[in-house]
Parts: C-alpha cells; structure tokens; sequence
C-alpha cells in the first residue's frame, strides 16, 4: 500500500506507524478493526525507483501487542538473546516456486496434459526446458536493485519450477530478505499475467514438490572443531523434530514422503551429501570439519521467520 512521504527516508526508526483495516483481512474484529504497522527494514523500490523504497513492517494491536500472525516479534525475541547473538546465526535460504498459467497449470506445460519426464529441465536451457526465464530473471535483477542478498537463480527438476537463493544473511534480516524477495516476485508475475505458486507439492504424482531448504551455521559452527557443534545441533533438532515439522509449512506432509529428494515426514534422517535426508551436511563441511549444514525439511511456503528462529533456538539456547 502506498504512502507518500516528505523527503527521502533511509532507515525505519524515520518511518512514522501506520494503520490498515484488520477486519478485512481477518486480522481484527469489525468493531476494533485497526491494526497498527511498525517499520522494521527498508528496501530500495524496484518498481518506482528513485528515492521510493519498499517496508517491511509487522503488525500489532493499539495497545501494541503483536497481532496473532505477526511471526516477527517473536523471531525478534530470540535473535535479539545474547547468547544467540554471540553466536551470529547466517541463513541461507533455497526458495523454490511455481509459475502457473492462470488456470492454474505450470507454465509450458500442454494444457490439461504433462511434459515429458523430468530430467532435462533441472538447471536447464531451451524453449522445451525452461518456462518462464523472462520473469526469473526479471525477478533477480529486481532483487539486485532493492539490495536483498540475493545469492543465486537456477531451473528446478519440475518443469515450471524455480528457485531462488538468499544468504548468507544473519539472524531476522534473512526472514525480512525472502519476504520481500516474494514480495517482488509476486509484483512482476503480476505484470507478466502468471501465477506464482508456494504450495510444496503443486501436481500430484511423479514430480518433485517445491521446499525452502535452510542452510545454517553459527561462529562455533564456522570455527575450528565446528563439525563437534554441527552433530550436536543435529541431534538436538532431531529431539524436537515433531515440534519442527509442525511450523514448517502447510502441506509438507504431501511433499515429504521420502521419495523425490526428500526423506519421509515421520522420520528424522541425516547424512553427508544425502538429499534424500532431513539434515545434510556438504562434502566440504565433512572435509574442512567446519561449516554450515542445511535443513530440507521445511517447505515452500514456510514462514521464514519460524524456521530461522526455531532452528537458532533449537540448536543455541537451553531447553526449555
């Protein structure tokens, strides 16, 4: 929603609050309808340029409680402990998507009808592999220009499938990051007249649903002997796995079901460049003994705010 402004504003604590209509969006009863917005990071305007920036805010009551599905504040919460700043937690997070024709099928796929198997499309060029090439792009150089840490564009298995990357960011900024990275994406398949879909498992059948798998490390992690702090982060995030696979994504259980490059829901796994695990650690975190690891448990449409701040949580702070 735009507002206009005096003058040019280069941090959020210049940002004024701001309010919107909660009862229509579900957010707040009709007779207290207002929620009040708190600027929390800024992003140069891809769209209107110039001194136009976009804001990412969340969202609480007058009385300046956090609204039910303000994410944020608790992720805020933690990333804000001593303990786990000490430790300067990096994420890098794999966002995987689907464009989808406005009838809701993938993109140069034959209308009620399906491609050939996968295989060529993953990382893939040509007019009968990759579909949609024009909005990635668009999408990543939008990226560039708004200042998010944009890492990285590659095809994915599925025809129609794409990914993007952000990190390494640390703490809440990678949350803030991929939802404005979405953000973009959804403004410019706007334009071009697409779909984009999060949803984990977009076709049914033999086809590779969509995921956000998070790569993580901490200053430990990263250090020398960092492969002693990576198992045990490992084993604490397999005592709370229920826990975990509860808050990463709507859906998941249709994509987690230990084929396609995933390991079952119900069971926790990891190994060394194993894609078929929840937790794989990477060839040269197992060669340096120091690194990072990446969770693929959590979905497309997760909360990245959720996920980053449970796995920091998880595998920093005591039990509770």
């Amino acid at each position: 929603v735009p507002q206009t402004l005096p003058g040019p504003v280069t941090d959020p604590s210049e940002l004024p609050k701001w309010n919107y209509d909660g009862s229509s969006t579900n957010q707040a009863p009709g007779d207290d309808s207002e929620v009040i917005l708190y600027p929390r990071a800024i992003f140069k305007d891809p769209f209107r340029k110039g001194n136009n920036i976009l804001v990412i805010c969340d969202s609480y009551t007058p009385a300046g409680e956090p609204i039910p599905t303000n994410k944020r504040a608790k992720a805020a919460e933690i990333f804000s402990n001593p303990d786990v700043e000490a430790e300067e937690p990096w994420f890098g997070i794999e966002q995987e998507y689907t464009l989808l024709t406005m009838s809701k099928w993938p993109l140069g796929w034959p209308e009620n009808g399906y491609p050939g198997p996968q295989g060529p499309y993953y990382c893939g060029n040509g007019a009968d592999k990759a579909f949609g090439r024009d909005i990635v792009d668009a999408h990543y150089k939008a990226c560039l220009y708004a200042g998010i840490n944009i890492s990285g564009i590659n095809g994915e298995v599925m025809p129609g499938q794409w990914e993007f990357q952000v990190g390494p960011s640390v703490g809440i900024s990678a949350g803030d990051e991929v939802w404005a990275a979405r953000y973009i994406l959804e403004r410019i398949t706007e334009i071009a007249g697409v779909v984009v879909s999060f949803d984990p498992k977009p076709v049914p059948g033999d086809w590779n649903g969509a995921g956000a798998h998070t790569n993580y490390s901490t200053k430990s992690m990263r250090g020398d002997g960092g492969i002693d702090v990576i198992n045990a982060a490992i084993e604490k995030l397999e005592a709370r796995h229920t826990e975990h696979i509860a808050a990463y994504g709507e859906g998941n259980e249709r994509r987690l079901t230990g084929n396609h490059e995933t390991a079952s829901i119900n069971q926790f796994t990891w190994g060394v460049a194993n894609r078929g695990a929840s937790v794989r650690i990477g060839r040269d975190t197992e060669k340096q003994g120091k690194g990072y690891f990446e969770d693929r448990r959590p979905a497309s449409n997760m909360d990245p705010y959720v996920v980053t701040s449970m796995i920091a949580e998880t595998t920093i702070l005591p039990a509770a």
